[in-house]
C-alpha cells in the first residue's frame, strides 16, 4: 500500500473504532457484500468497523438486464463509494487476492493488506461461455449486442431462434425471461420467428416445484415457445445445435446462459471446482473468523435473494462476534423470482430445503418491496435510493415492473424481517 494511503487508512480506522469494536472486512460489493454491510450496520451498531473491498466503484443492478433489451428500462449504478459513507464503512478499491488466516491479514490485487477480527468473502463469480458457437448473454454488457442479434431475425433467412440452459448453470430464470419477452416482441410485430427453449432440466424452471413448471410451460405455449426438457446443448455450428441425448436441432441463432466460474483466492480452502464451502452460518470450513456468501459458495443455486440470505446468516454471526444481543439464524434457503415475460410479471417462491413444500406462484407480488433483488436490508435500500430502481417507459405489449415504493408496510405481502 502507499504510504498516504497507508496513513489515510489507519487515521480512518483510528476515528472509527471504540474500544472493542470488531474489526470487519467485507470482500465484494455485489449482493452479497451490500446486504451484509446493511445487516452489520443494523444488528451491531458501534461494535463493529467495517471496511468493504470491491473491485469497482458501483454495484450495479443486473438482474433486470434481461429486462433491459425489451425496453424495460436500464440497468442502473449505485456508488459504492456513497454506500460506505451513508453506513459508516471504508470503501477500498480492489480485488481479493489472498488471505493469510493465522495473522488474519487479507491482500488485495492493488496490493493493499487489511488486518480482520471477521471476513465475509463476497467476491462473486465470473460468467464464461458454456455452450461453443452460442451467444453468451451474460448480463448488462451483452444487451447492445443482443438487441442487434434480435434486429437480425425475421429477415431474411433467420427465423429460428434457441434459447438453451448448457449443464452446470446455477440459475435458470434469465433464460426464460429472454425466451418469453422475445417470443412477445415478435408476436407484436407480426414477425414470424420460431422461438425455442431448450433445457437439461426434466420441467421448466423445476427449482421452483411442479406448480410453477406447470405455469412456466403453459405461459411458453400460450408464446407457441416449442420447449424441450432433459436435453442438453452440446456445441452450435452452421444451424445446426448438436444436443444429447439426440442428435442435432435446427438453428439460426443460439442464446446460452453462461457457466460461472469462481475466482481464487489464495489461502481459501475450494472444492474441486473452485467454489468455497461453508456450513449453515456461511463460516468457511476449516478457517475461523472467515464466512463467505453468494456465488463464490459451494452452494448449487447462484440467485441474488439467496445471496442475501447467505449474507443474513453469517452477518448474524459476526454481530453475535462482536458481542450484539442476535442469536444467529440458520441459512434456509427460500427461493423468490420475479419473471419479466413480456406481458403480466409472475412472482413464483419455493422452499428448497423443504422440496415437498407447495410453492406459491402468480401475478401479484409475494413479496415487499416486490424487486427482482430480495434481500432483508437490500431490498428496502435499493427502493428508497431512486438511482438504483428500475424506471423507464414500457412497451405496449407488457405491463410495468415499475413499483410504488411509498407503501413499504403494506400488510398484505410477505415483508422480509428486519
Amino acid at each position: 500500500m502507499e504510504p498516504a494511503a497507508a496513513a489515510r487508512t489507519i487515521e480512518w480506522m483510528n476515528e472509527h473504532r471504540h474500544h472493542g469494536a470488531l474489526n470487519v472486512l467485507i470482500a465484494g460489493g455485489g449482493v452479497a457484500g451490500l446486504e451484509a454491510l446493511l445487516a452489520l450496520k443494523r444488528l451491531a451498531h458501534e461494535r463493529v468497523v467495517i471496511e468493504l473491498l470491491a473491485p469497482e466503484a458501483q454495484y450495479w443492478y443486473r438482474p433486470l438486464a434481461t429486462g433491459e433489451p425489451f425496453g424495460l428500462g436500464t440497468v442502473h449504478g449505485l456508488d459504492l463509494g456513497g454506500v460506505a459513507h451513508e453506513t459508516g464503512a471504508l470503501f477500498t478499491l480492489g480485488r481479493l487476492g489472498a488471505i493469510d488466516p493465522w495473522r488474519r491479514i487479507a491482500s488485495s490485487s492493488t496490493g493493499v493488506e487489511s488486518s480482520y477480527d471477521a471476513l465475509l468473502i463476497a467476491v462473486g463469480a465470473r460468467p464464461v461461455a458454456a455452450l461453443p458457437g452460442a451467444f453468451t448473454f451474460r448480463g448488462p454488457a451483452d444487451s447492445d449486442a443482443f438487441v442487434a442479434l434480435l434486429d437480425g431475425l425475421g429477415d431474411g433467412a433467420a427465423h429460428r431462434i434457441v434459447f438453451a440452459l448448457p449443464g452446470g448453470v446455477g440459475w435458470p430464470l434469465p433464460l426464460y425471461e429472454l425466451a418469453l419477452q422475445t417470443a412477445a416482441r415478435f408476436e407484436v410485430r407480426e414477425t414470424a420467428v420460431d422461438v425455442v427453449v431448450l433445457t437439461h432440466e426434466e420441467a421448466p424452471l423445476e427449482l421452483f416445484g411442479p406448480t410453477a413448471s406447470a405455469a412456466i410451460a403453459s405461459l411458453l405455449a400460450d408464446r407457441g415457445i416449442e420447449l424441450h426438457t432433459g436435453t442438453y446443448a452440446v456445441a452450435f455450428e452452421d444451424g445446426s445445435l448438436q444436443v444429447k441425448p439426440g442428435s442435432e436441432i435446427a438453428a439460426d441463432r443460439v442464446v446460452a446462459m453462461p457457466r460461472l466460474q469462481p475466482p481464487t483466492v489464495t489461502g481459501v480452502p475450494t472444492d474441486g471446482q473452485g467454489f468455497v464451502p461453508t456450513d449453515e452460518h456461511a463460516r468457511v470450513r476449516g478457517l475461523d473468523g472467515v464466512f463467505a456468501a453468494g456465488d463464490i459458495t459451494t452452494f448449487p443455486v447462484k440467485q441474488g435473494g439467496l445471496a442475501a440470505q447467505q449474507a443474513d446468516a453469517a452477518a448474524e454471526a459476526i454481530a453475535e462476534l462482536a458481542g450484539a444481543d442476535v442469536e444467529p439464524e440458520p441459512f434456509r434457503p427460500v427461493l423468490r423470482g420475479l419473471i419479466l415475460t413480456g406481458g403480466r410479471p409472475v412472482f413464483a417462491r419455493a422452499e428448497l430445503d423443504h422440496p415437498g413444500s407447495q410453492a406459491l406462484m402468480g401475478h401479484e407480488p409475494l413479496w415487499w418491496p416486490p424487486g427482482k433483488i430480495v434481500g432483508r436490508y437490500l431490498a428496502p435500500f435499493l427502493a428508497a435510493h431512486a438511482g438504483a430502481v428500475v424506471s423507464a417507459p414500457v412497451p405496449s405489449a407488457s405491463v410495468p415492473v415499475e413499483v410504488d415504493f411509498s407503501s413499504l408496510l403494506d400488510p398484505s405481502y410477505e415483508k422480509l424481517p428486519g
